[in-house]
């Protein structure tokens, strides 16, 4: 029997864990899987904190409907009816810009009576689908800034761009890679020389799909509706923990990988035992993955070594509803970097989902920090909650004390997909070639999201499950 052993406990590792097992089952394989995570908390990232009537989401709130990785996840492993997701509330979504909110356009006419976006900023935007606007050098791994510069504009890269880039990434535009955040959008400027070109293209093309009973999804964009549920994400990690058992070791910290007898792998616990393993899948941070296989490949760590990470602070508010003027009718806003607030923005939680907050109360979550501002991870408590106070006065004219409140902090929060992203993954590719039976897995590399950590577990699974023989 072969014997496998998966280092990480966050979401990227259960869902290899459960996965591979269920995998190898169907195939009439004998698998030997064991989970070794070093807290005795399993989920990662996933933690859904309930106090007071409250539930706070340490990190993620949930996953994109419009991509089926974690829908056919939560099929298979029997909770699908569990799944809640968000309402309508949750198409709206704000930029704050000159002191004020304004709704995100969803269409041509929207945009056009927006406010967001000034008239020579909308003029520059109209200028994107004509040939004059140079395709990225051949060869050139563009930043999302020069990207948005170059085809959309500044005001639209401080506007639109940018915003969106701190909200998914925490990240920095003139350093995040365009091909490796968000490598649909250069095939679409590729394939059809321009975005707006490429939206006219997609729109006809769907429209003869559904005209011919094709089911079809969203070209472009992120789509979907935002799903979780009522007890919060947690019951997800929650889930496939219980249905694992036994494979599953808390408290376990790998503190190093080396070879073995016949090939194997030898990893090594920080309590000083030591297991083999014919396979061994790292789905733990690029950071941790790179400490653990020092002495097995020093070239493997040194590429690992060099996807750096972004901090994060999360705060949560609670307040009476009468205390907030607000409507709050919508999934939140984002704030450009040139609008001097702290934060990169507010989300609406209680307004998304039912039950996050006691009844007549309603909880805001901020975020702060991110690749822009890594000092403020330093903050203390007190300066945090008077920054965010601070923000929700000027954005939403909350003036009200906060009857909850919860700070979150997240010294390596998410992976930083900078320029020069897909030239490490190539060395890591290569440098694997000489390490059969090591495979690593998780958001560092081709996708931050939740379906993406589950398509990435997808992969492992298959992979690990060809090597098994």
């Amino acid at each position: 029997m072969k014997k496998v052993i998966i280092i990480g406990g966050g979401i990227s590792g259960l869902s290899t864990a459960w996965l591979l097992r269920a995998k190898a089952q169907a195939a009439g394989k004998e698998l030997d899987i064991t989970l070794l995570e070093k807290e005795q908390r399993l989920g990662g990232k996933i933690w859904s904190i309930r106090e007071e009537g409250y539930i706070c989401e340490w990190g993620p709130n949930g996953f994109l409907d419009s991509k089926p990785q974690t829908l056919d996840l939560c099929r298979a492993i029997g909770i699908e009816g569990d799944l809640h997701r968000s309402n309508d509330n949750a198409r709206k979504r704000f930029i704050f810009s000159g002191g004020k909110l304004h709704r995100l356009p969803e269409g041509g006419p929207s945009f056009l009576k927006s406010g967001l976006i000034s008239w020579p900023g909308k003029l520059r935007l109209a200028l994107e689908p004509t040939p004059f606007i140079a395709p990225a050098p051949a060869g050139v791994d563009e930043t999302l800034a020069d990207f948005g510069r170059r085809r959309l504009g500044k005001e639209a890269l401080d506007k639109l761009i940018a915003p969106m880039v701190s909200g998914i990434f925490a990240g920095d535009p003139e350093t995040m890679s365009l091909v490796s955040c968000f490598p649909r959008i250069a095939e679409l400027e590729r394939e059809y020389g321009g975005l707006v070109r490429a939206m006219i293209m997609l729109a006809k093309k769907k429209k003869k799909d559904i005209a011919a009973g094709k089911v079809v999804s969203s070209a472009a964009g992120p789509g979907g509706v935002l799903t979780s549920f009522r007890e919060g994400i947690q019951y997800l990690s929650d889930t496939l923990t219980a249905s694992l058992g036994g494979v599953v070791r808390p408290g376990s910290q790998v503190v190093g990988v080396g070879k073995g007898a016949d090939r194997a792998y030898r990893v090594r616990c920080a309590d000083g035992s030591e297991m083999e393993a014919d396979l061994v899948i790292a789905a733990s941070p690029a950071f941790a993955v790179a400490d653990m296989l020092a002495g097995l490949e020093p070239g493997i760590s040194a590429v690992l070594r060099q996807i750096p990470y972004s901090s994060m602070t999360v705060i949560c508010f609670g307040y009476e509803r009468e205390r907030v003027a607000h409507p709050l009718d919508g999934f939140g806003y984002l704030i450009p970097k040139k609008e001097g607030c702290s934060t990169l923005g507010t989300l609406w939680d209680s307004s998304m989902f039912e039950r996050r907050a006691p009844e007549g109360k309603v909880l805001l979550r901020s975020m702060m920090g991110g690749a822009c501002f890594p000092e403020y991870i330093k903050l203390s408590d007190d300066e945090v909650v008077a920054r965010v106070r601070r923000d929700l006065q000027t954005t939403m004219g909350i003036t009200a004390e906060p009857s909850f409140v919860r700070v979150f902090r997240h010294e390596r929060a998410i992976p930083q997909y900078t320029v020069g992203h897909g030239k490490r993954l190539e060395a890591l590719d290569g440098l694997l070639k000489n390490q059969p039976g090591l495979i690593l897995t998780g958001n560092s590399y081709r996708g931050i999201g939740l379906n993406d950590c589950v398509a990435a577990a997808q992969r492992a699974s298959d992979e690990a499950l060809a090597l098994a023989g």
